[in-house]
């Protein structure tokens, strides 16, 4: 549902107009609290567009121009006559959207376009809640893929979990690194529906600020760098055990726990301390603001690292490993091969981020490529790493067809068992011309029949 808040702050300057906005798009009046809270927001804005046109040097360039102005919801600087200007909506209302672009007219004559009913100065909002029902239906539709794509990844996980848990030829130090890897990305994709469901669907918990909602955004960037680092120890080993200690068989492990488990705490609480000292909005939702790159610096910074292994491992296979130890080489290029595909595929997403189209419609491919490649990682890590993989579905065959002997000797078995006693009870109770066959046909009673 949309809010909208109607009424006007009453301080506006005489002086200024904001665009009116045709009755067909008023949304109920919100409740007084929200009242309250945008007229805070705006309120903050004036004060510091006021400090902003005090603190900026006079006009200097040539010719007219149109002198700064506080229009009643943004700030708007000198501007060259006959020139238009612009700059992101405000966030103040529900259905206003922050990545469209308000804009305002400076004449030939030096002076702010004046509407013609109101002969008043004008901003034109427009395109801040045009297209505010279709963005809502996008958003929503956005919404259901990430907790869609955080169940599957999920429930992917954790049948992987359970196969490397449960086949023991399957224990090997790579193998318990992708155990962690996967309880990193199972951990993250909790944390991101509960996150999305308790926080980013409720409004009024937003609107009240509570710590929890932060303490949640913690752990849930720090659950994310676990991914990335976890990965990072994937390619560490294989770099270790391929080009460092030329197939060494055992690796200390407790290092990778730290660097997996312990170092995107660093990070992690970077970013909370820098969020609540210079970007303390409610619960930490919006994404407006460099400070986020205290988590995704990192992240990216492991993804290049980890490329450069991988590839330093394939040089290795490539140009030493050709005639010798082929085997092994053969398996570990399957591993290489896994790591090498996820590397980019996984964090392409922190590479492109700066460069979202302008265009609409490109932007909302763009968002659901992102949401793809940003929700359903957990799926993907199963899929290459666990259901793809040689040993596993090896493993699995094993089972299955010892399981297909065990049941097929139990049926065998208990075939036997009834036509035994069948064989008995026809002794006892039927004249020997009536004897028949049953189960087995070549056997009656231990006689083979001719």
């Amino acid at each position: 549902q949309l809010h909208r808040c109607i009424d006007f702050i009453t301080y506006f300057s005489g002086d200024t107009e904001v665009q009116p906005i045709d009755e067909a798009t008023v949304s109920p009046p919100v409740n007084p609290e929200e009242h309250e809270i945008v007229r805070k927001k705006i309120l903050d804005s004036q004060y510091r567009c006021f400090e902003k046109m005090n603190r900026d040097p006079p006009y200097n360039k040539s010719g007219l121009h149109c002198s700064r102005n506080w229009d009643g919801w943004l700030c708007w600087d000198d501007t060259p006559g006959g020139t238009y200007t612009s700059q992101n909506c405000p966030n103040y209302f529900v259905d206003f959207d922050p990545t469209e672009k308000a804009t305002k007219y400076c004449g030939e004559d030096g002076q702010w376009f004046r509407h013609p009913d109101t002969n008043r100065t004008w901003s034109n909002y427009t395109l801040c809640n045009e297209n505010t029902n279709a963005k809502l239906k996008s958003a929503y539709i956005l919404f259901y893929m990430a907790i869609v794509g955080h169940a599957l990844s999920i429930a992917s996980l954790l049948i992987s979990l359970a196969i490397f848990f449960y086949f023991r030829s399957l224990s090997c130090q790579r193998i318990t690194l992708h155990k962690n890897l996967f309880c990193s990305y199972v951990l993250n994709s909790a944390l991101t529906i509960i996150y999305l469901v308790g926080v980013v669907n409720k409004p009024e918990v937003v609107s009240k600020n509570p710590v929890g909602c932060k303490v949640l955004h913690f752990f849930h960037m720090y659950m994310l760098g676990c991914n990335y680092f976890w990965m990072l120890c994937e390619g560490i080993y294989l770099h270790t055990l391929i080009v460092v200690a030329v197939f060494a068989e055992e690796q200390h492990l407790h290092w990778y726990y730290l660097l997996g488990w312990g170092f995107p705490l660093v990070p992690a609480s970077i970013h909370a301390v820098a969020r609540k000292k210079y970007f303390d909005d409610n619960c930490w939702m919006s994404v407006e603001t460099h400070l986020l790159y205290a988590v995704h610096g990192p992240i990216v910074a492991a993804l290049l690292v980890n490329l450069f292994f991988l590839l330093n491992i394939i040089r290795v296979l490539v140009t030493k490993l050709r005639d010798t130890h082929r085997a092994e080489s053969n398996m570990y290029m399957k591993a290489v091969r896994a790591t090498l595909i996820l590397v980019p595929l996984l964090g392409i997403q922190f590479v492109i981020f700066p460069w979202r189209p302008e265009n609409r419609l490109a932007g909302e491919v763009y968002e659901y490529i992102m949401h793809i490649l940003m929700h359903y990682q957990g799926l993907l890590v199963a899929t290459i790493f666990c259901f793809f993989n040689g040993e596993v579905q090896a493993a699995l065959k094993r089972q299955w067809m010892q399981y297909k002997t065990q049941w097929g000797q139990r049926r065998k078995d208990h075939c036997s068992m009834r036509s035994t006693s069948y064989t008995a009870t026809s002794i006892s109770e039927v004249p020997a011309f009536m004897y028949h066959h049953d189960c087995n046909s070549e056997h009656l009673n231990g006689l083979t029949l001719v």
